[in-house]
């Protein structure tokens, strides 16, 4: 049955015994129906639950949604989750099924599957599970655990054609990634979004330095529970505040935070242990595995994305440079997920980038690309391009036939006395220097705000930073023509310290004009006169310079190189703005407070550790660019 939503809209114009004869004569009642259909996939599917054994025997739950139309065949869409299946009961169904509404309401057959040691299904749960490459016996990851759930499918699921997609956002994502190894005959099309590439520079550590504002969700992946379960084992830690910054800054040094989790908290106890890019991490690590790969793939992510920027972007140029497959990339202006959900405006932080932006990709770009894969000619003639991106500063989409594109230049921008930013280099090199107060951090954001994983910051205002003794700002003059970033940024630093220890963070922003109107997205407090959107930001841990293996101390006041790259953009700087760079040594609770005096392990850092530093960037440090000419 089909449910109905019906909105009477009633538009009547009252015709006042004042107005002229032929004001009355022009006056009309009129009346409007707006009739919206809802699709309720139990009306259109039937929900199966299993358990399907793998090579070793453990059970994996996996629920399968079927048409109801058994008079034709249907390929499969799967993912696989560490988030569970949710609703359990086959009466139970989703409001939506698989990765879109049009593919759900074309019809095919949708599949979930709760990951080994998650939930519902057996087996002992491993974070980011090691890929083992000549599997023997009853050898197991990720990869013979997907093969063993497609085999089971096509050969026990009715009116399946045989073809097979998988799909998944964020750690789902890294499954749909790991389903590309030992891959199975049938698997066809995969499409990892937002996938997590490798653990030590997505979501909980960047370059070393850990994401203190994902320290909560810890608990989501460091639980290990014995028995499968349809109810949560796990609990998040309570704050006892909603202002995150001042709770972090009370728990400093970390070492404070163990209060809140015991040694059963498995992944917390790794963070904590392998400080390093060690064989842990290494192993873990998923790029590195990305070779002849044989199924279609589209890569997807946000250019907004606070979780997982390095793991899309590097997957998709890993395949690109490893592989003969198709291969397809699409980044829009959306923070993690966005291009999944329904909003009409799409909208990061106090940005409008558009309307109907999510459903642009999810009719026009995701359906079209399964669709040709799975039901289509798979000759891989999609009439997709290899790559769309969406440029956050003019708003439109554009497409390239290699990404970065081919006419991207490298340009670079010198960090000069007196906050400027030039072309010119200045030959007569002096520095620029700041104190840094690792118990007075600079923030992140304005908000007041508590919770897991930060987003809107990715877009935010960044003049509360700039006016900051402790950040260090250099602009351009006002540009006379537009400039266009396609692709990585490179900062290339000469720096020295009074301390042993500092973290960078270098931050590329956009200074719109005095005269840009307001929107209705803008907080309250702000207005986007002069207002400076943060276009791309990231940190080093100092100690990682030269290594992510073999960390070392600063020599005090010594002038040393730091090298630290930024994820890809795609945004035209426009003529009348200007181009920012921040430097500073804190992003507060984003990232954790390095105590600036170096610790073989900054979770076994002392309160006395954390001393003010004097931090010196030298004018012959630049920017590079990947410029669009």
């Amino acid at each position: 049955m089909i449910f109905q939503r019906i909105t009477l809209f009633l538009l009547i114009f009252i015709t006042l015994s004042s107005c002229k004869p032929a004001e009355t004569s022009s006056a009309k009642a009129i009346s409007e129906v707006a009739v919206e259909t809802i699709y309720n996939p139990q009306d259109h599917y039937t929900k199966k639950e299993v358990v399907i054994a793998m090579r070793d025997g453990i059970k994996l739950h996996t629920t399968i949604y079927s048409p109801k139309d058994t008079s034709k065949t249907y390929p499969m869409l799967m993912m696989r989750t560490p988030y569970s299946c949710r609703p359990y009961g086959e009466d139970e169904f989703k409001s939506k099924i698989g990765p879109n509404k049009y593919l759900m309401e074309e019809g095919n057959i949708m599949v979930y599957q709760d990951v080994r040691g998650r939930w519902n299904s057996e087996g002992v749960y491993d974070n980011m599970r090691a890929y083992i490459p000549n599997k023997t016996g009853t050898q197991i990851d990720e990869a013979s655990d997907t093969y063993d759930t497609i085999e089971w499918l096509v050969n026990n699921v009715e009116n399946n054609n045989g073809n097979v997609g998988t799909y998944g956002i964020s750690y789902p994502g890294f499954y749909a990634t790991y389903s590309l190894l030992d891959s199975h005959p049938a698997l066809k099309a995969v499409s990892p979004q937002a996938c997590i590439g490798d653990f030590f520079f997505d979501d909980f550590i960047h370059n070393g330095a850990f994401l203190l504002s994902y320290w909560r969700a810890t608990a989501l992946f460091g639980a290990i529970k014995q028995e499968p379960t349809t109810e949560a084992w796990y609990a998040f830690p309570d704050m006892g505040t909603e202002d995150q910054h001042q709770f972090f800054l009370d728990h400093m040094p970390l070492s404070k935070l163990n209060k809140f989790y015991d040694s059963t908290n498995v992944f917390m106890e790794q963070i904590k242990t392998h400080v390093t890019y060690d064989e842990f991490w290494k192993s873990r690590g998923i790029i590195q595995h990305l070779k002849n790969i044989k199924p279609a793939t589209m890569i997807v992510g946000g250019l907004f994305d606070a979780e997982d920027l390095y793991g899309p972007f590097n997957t998709y140029k890993s395949i690109e440079e490893n592989s003969d497959n198709y291969n397809t990339v699409v980044f829009g202006p959306w923070s993690h997920g966005d291009w999944a959900r329904n909003s009409e405006r799409q909208v990061v932080g106090n940005i409008h980038f558009g309307d109907s932006i999510s459903d642009h990709f999810q009719k026009n770009i995701e359906t079209k690309f399964f669709n040709h894969f799975l039901k289509g000619e798979a000759n891989g003639q999609t009439n997709l391009p290899e790559a769309q991106f969406f440029n956050t500063g003019t708003k439109k989409w554009q497409s390239f036939d290699v990404w970065p594109p081919e006419n991207a230049t490298k340009e670079s921008y010198y960090m000069q006395p007196y906050e400027r930013l030039t072309q010119q280099p200045n030959k007569m090199y002096g520095a620029s220097e700041f104190i840094s107060d690792p118990k007075k951090p600079v923030p992140y954001t304005e908000d007041i705000k508590v919770g897991f994983t930060p987003r809107k910051f990715m877009t935010d205002d960044q003049r509360f930073a700039s006016r900051r003794p402790d950040v260090l700002t250099f602009e351009t003059e006002v540009l006379e023509d537009d400039v266009t970033l396609a692709g990585d940024i490179l900062a290339k630093l000469y720096v020295s310290t009074t301390g042993t220890a500092a973290d960078w963070i270098v931050k590329v922003i956009d200074v719109f004009p005095a005269d840009t109107e307001n929107t209705d997205d803008v907080q309250d407090h702000l207005k986007l006169s002069n207002y400076h959107m943060m276009v791309r930001s990231e940190v080093l841990r100092g100690r990682f310079r030269n290594s992510m293996s073999k960390p070392e101390p600063f020599v005090p006041n010594e002038k040393t190189k730091v090298n630290l790259k930024l994820q890809d953009v795609f945004h035209t700087f426009k003529k009348g703005h200007k181009i920012q760079v921040q430097v500073q040594s804190t992003f507060f609770p984003y990232i954790d407070a390095n105590p600036q005096t170096y610790v073989d392990n900054i979770f076994e850092a002392k309160e006395a550790d954390f001393q003010k530093q004097t931090h010196k960037v030298y004018n012959d440090s630049a920017i590079e660019f990947t410029i669009l000419k």
